[in-house]
């Protein structure tokens, strides 16, 4: 059989939770053409003038909250998923930051080093945008080189993942909640526009994420919809028992709403007292899910009037998880063999 190798790749995390390493993570990662999507001398003055100067220091006491004796949470949980799924697979996986180290060059490096024959890639993100997905793959096909190599499409609705995720809420709901909050990262309404394929789709109503488009292959916020919808189904939750927020805006350029911050400060004068939040634009518990929504969030709730404050945890390295990542990755392995068979 074809020996098939696995990349998984996620967003990235500092060395450490101190300014400097921060600092350096934040210029890696803001100075990418898909992150902010302005020509480079202009994200060049605004990353150097404008965010290095303040944001690392206050991003660094953020990530010491959180930070564990192993190291970033983000960084503990996705090599704890991959060791499970490479166990699960019988297979090599490694897996690649696309910012910060272990880096995507290193992943390919060891994966090569295994005498790999092609490399499958999985970009650990449901929905798909261009700061996640695009940046990503353009990196790892140009570290992978001449060794063959296939790309895994946004997983937001595979049925695999929505079980997963739907299991991993039900097992953690309390007996008593009024409200489940699907709280996905924010993303700029400029990268929806640059992502739409027709030009004139995304964001033009009010309604467009309802109205079958070609746009809904690249469209963020229609995929987080959609991963919505399916997953409160399985969970048979009613419309009116959750609600859908983006949250990590940056910046005063319109973002995608509703704000989390926002939402969580007015749920409590709508009745809502026993909140649940999940967050499935996460499959690894991170300094968003772990800070700004179990710290900063749930103050936010608290101060408004709520009364009972519950996060569930990331998909991170659950069994049920890693079989779905199994599941999702099932094709490309019998594609594998198919070819080395024939």
């Amino acid at each position: 059989m074809q020996n098939t190798g696995y990349l998984l790749i996620n967003l990235g995390t500092p060395d450490a939770a101190d300014v400097p390493s921060v600092r350096r993570y934040l210029n890696e990662f803001l100075m990418d053409k898909y992150v902010i999507a302005a020509p480079w001398l202009v994200r060049r003055l605004l990353v150097s003038l404008v965010i290095l100067p303040f944001r690392p220091r206050k991003s660094a006491e953020a990530y010491a909250s959180i930070w564990r004796p192993e190291g970033s949470p983000l960084l503990t949980n996705s090599l704890a998923m991959t060791g499970a799924l490479e166990e699960r697979m019988g297979a090599p996986v490694e897996l690649g930051m696309r910012y910060g180290q272990p880096s995507i060059a290193d992943a390919v490096a060891k994966l090569k080093s295994r005498q790999v024959e092609e490399i499958v890639v999985l970009p650990l993100y449901p929905q798909f945008a261009d700061s996640t997905i695009t940046t990503s793959v353009h990196r790892a096909s140009s570290e992978i080189g001449q060794t063959p190599h296939r790309i895994v499409p946004p997983f937001y609705k595979h049925p695999a993942f929505i079980e997963a995720q739907a299991h991993l809420i039900r097992n953690a709901l309390p007996a008593n909640w009024d409200h489940l909050l699907l709280s996905f990262h924010g993303l700029p309404e400029q990268h929806l526009r640059n992502a739409d394929p027709t030009g004139a789709h995304c964001l033009s109503t009010a309604e467009c994420c309802q109205v079958e488009s070609p746009a809904h292959a690249t469209c963020y916020r229609h995929q987080a919809f959609t991963s919505s919808q399916a997953i409160t189904a399985a969970l048979d939750i009613p419309d009116s028992r959750y609600s859908i927020s983006f949250q990590s805006r940056l910046g005063r350029i319109p973002w995608l709403r509703p704000y989390t911050d926002e939402v969580l400060a007015d749920l409590p004068r709508q009745g809502v007292k026993h909140l649940v939040v999940a967050c499935p634009a996460f499959v690894a518990d991170n300094l968003e899910t772990l800070e700004e929504i179990n710290m900063q969030g749930r103050e936010t709730f608290l101060e408004a009037g709520g009364t009972e404050f519950t996060l569930i945890p990331c998909l991170n390295a659950d069994a049920k998880w890693v079989d779905a990542l199994a599941t999702i990755l099932a094709p490309y392995t019998e594609a594998a063999k198919d070819r080395t068979s024939s």
